[in-house]
């Protein structure tokens, strides 16, 4: 027997099972799924349908699966990224990148007491908090700064990060995302994957989007 189901919040728990009771199950990539023009309906039993048609066709493009383990790690440096988006929340309001002077500065105002008492607590609380997330993210740094030695990922972060601007935690987050480089058979299939393909618009499309951009063009002299 041959499944298949498309990509979503489900994950791969489903294909796994599937493939340990013996049958074979393909995860199929919901953005390359050939659609009809005009089709509007859409449910479960119709998608369903139409699924197992298009499988038994061999018209459906399957993404790779990972392993567990290669799941695991991902999700690890999935998590270092969000963490460093938290940590930034705290930081960052408006302007650049903030550097070792503007922590020492913020740790002389907590330590001059130029504050009242309540405004010198809850500032001690968000630098304590900020503390806290940064220091978090360094030990998150540091495991994965070890799983890049591993043989499973040392040859490929090696390479990435022969590339100037690309550090050990970007190549990490670049293997761990794309896996396996020698499936795109073509650069330009990996640049597709990754979504860094230029699109062009012609026609009739392009002629209505110049026309809205003149009638807005025309109201904002207007105006």
């Amino acid at each position: 027997m041959r499944a298949c189901y498309e990509a979503s919040g489900a994950g791969y728990v489903l294909e796994r099972m599937i493939r340990i009771w013996g049958h074979e199950c393909g995860i199929v990539a919901p953005s390359l799924i050939p659609r009809r023009p005009g089709e509007q309906r859409k449910h479960d039993r119709k998608d369903a349908e139409e699924l197992a048609r298009l499988y038994r066709a061999g018209e459906l493009v399957t993404i790779r699966v990972p392993t567990e383990r290669e799941e695991r790690v991902r999700d690890l440096v999935r998590f270092r990224e969000a963490f460093q988006r938290e940590a930034l929340k705290v930081v960052y309001r408006e302007g650049g990148n903030w550097t070792g002077k503007h922590f020492a500065w913020l740790r002389t105002i907590q330590r001059d007491g130029v504050l009242e008492t309540e405004d010198q607590v809850v500032f001690g609380e968000y630098l304590a908090l900020l503390g806290y997330k940064l220091d978090r993210r360094d030990e998150l740094d540091r495991q994965i700064d070890a799983l890049a030695l591993e043989p499973a990922y040392r040859e490929a972060v090696g390479r990435l990060c022969c590339l100037k601007g690309i550090s050990t935690q970007a190549a990490m987050v670049l293997v761990t995302e794309i896996g396996d480089f020698r499936r795109f058979g073509h650069p330009g299939k990996l640049m597709a994957y990754l979504g860094l393909v230029p699109r062009e618009l012609a026609g009739f499309v392009w002629a209505l989007m110049q026309e809205s951009v003149a009638e807005i063009e025309a109201g904002r002299r207007a105006a």
